[in-house]
């Protein structure tokens, strides 16, 4: 078996690669060519924690495994990182483990890549302005696959903690240092999503972080943090307004997160309102066409374990072609 560090992981895959990985998984997902089941949560009430459970097969990708992850919110506090996890990768064909890979990395990949693969296909062609709410590491890998896509002139960045704010700036400068857009840490989640084109939140928030009226015509939101039914970042009252709705499956968002659950409860949302990305995104042309710019759109993601396989069998393909890695008896 194969096991991969986060730094191996990451010398591993670009983030081109994961976009076209997640793309791929949401395709097969969607054509009901996968097995994935929705995770598993188990509730860790002494530390206030959650650990997910998450397999899934993707036969056209031979990507067959599991992911453990953990999100502890209050390790902050005490200096350690609030979300880790391993992958274990199978043989398609013996079913035997061939890798064991740092899920944390993989978690921050397949997010990013996934938020970008949506921000291409929905946000409108000139986007130029991004406003971020929530400047944790799953943020990182976001903001580096939108630039991917779009050519960002300024990125607004909100957290509760400014510091950690201005250390995210300073984290997307060292990233790309000649082509680094403005960036601007600013006081409060309104003044980083007002006239925003692109809008992402990634908070473990449990109330709306923004307020509906600062969302402009035509924004595209990327909401990536509530991935419980008590938790909420989306305004309910901007369901009122008639946004498109998009997700990696209908079945596990409108079930998992209380940013669908809530407005979906007061009727605002009903299933045939929300689409899956994977029956989307299997050409090349964007969704959005120039007479839809006036609408919003809204990726909500909860994740999605077909993602993660394929992203890791890439990573794994590819870690094999450069020797990285060390292989262990099991």
């Amino acid at each position: 078996m194969l096991v991969l560090s986060r730094e191996e992981v990451e010398r591993a895959i670009a983030m081109t690669e994961a976009i076209e990985s997640v793309r791929t998984a949401l395709v097969e997902f969607s054509a009901h060519r996968t097995q994935t089941p929705i995770r598993s949560h188990l509730s860790v009430g002494q530390a206030a924690g959650t650990a997910l459970v998450m397999p899934s097969l993707v036969p056209n990708s031979e990507a067959l495994g599991l992911k453990f992850v953990s999100v502890f919110p209050r390790n902050q506090a005490i200096g350690k990182k609030t979300t880790n996890g391993v992958l274990v990768l199978a043989d398609i064909n013996t079913g035997e483990p061939m890798a064991l890979m740092d899920a944390t990395y993989i978690t921050v990949l397949r997010t990013g890549a996934v938020v970008g693969l949506a921000t291409q296909y929905l946000a409108q062609r000139d986007a130029k302005v991004l406003g971020v709410v929530g400047t944790g590491e799953q943020a990182l890998g976001i903001v580096s696959a939108i630039r991917e896509v779009r050519q960002l002139d300024e990125i607004r960045l909100f957290n509760r903690t400014e510091e950690k704010a201005h250390r995210f700036a300073e984290a997307v400068r060292q990233d790309d240092p000649v082509n680094c857009p403005s960036l601007r840490v600013v006081a409060t989640s309104q003044k980083a999503v007002e006239g925003a084109d692109i809008i992402v939140t990634a908070t473990n928030s449990t109330t709306p972080v923004f307020a509906s009226e600062c969302v402009r015509p035509g924004c595209h939101i990327n909401a990536v943090g509530s991935f419980r039914q008590d938790m909420q970042e989306l305004p309910t009252e901007l369901f009122e307004r008639g946004p498109h709705v998009f997700v990696e499956s209908v079945e596990a968002a409108l079930q998992e997160t209380g940013d669908l659950i809530v407005p979906t409860q007061l009727g605002l949302v009903t299933a045939e309102q929300v689409h899956e990305l994977g029956r989307e995104v299997q050409t090349l042309e964007p969704i959005r066409q120039p007479a839809d710019d006036a609408d919003i759109t809204i990726f909500k993601s909860v994740g999605l374990a077909a993602m993660d396989m394929v992203v890791a069998k890439t990573v794994y393909d590819r870690a094999i072609g450069l020797k990285l890695g060390t292989h262990v008896p099991v």
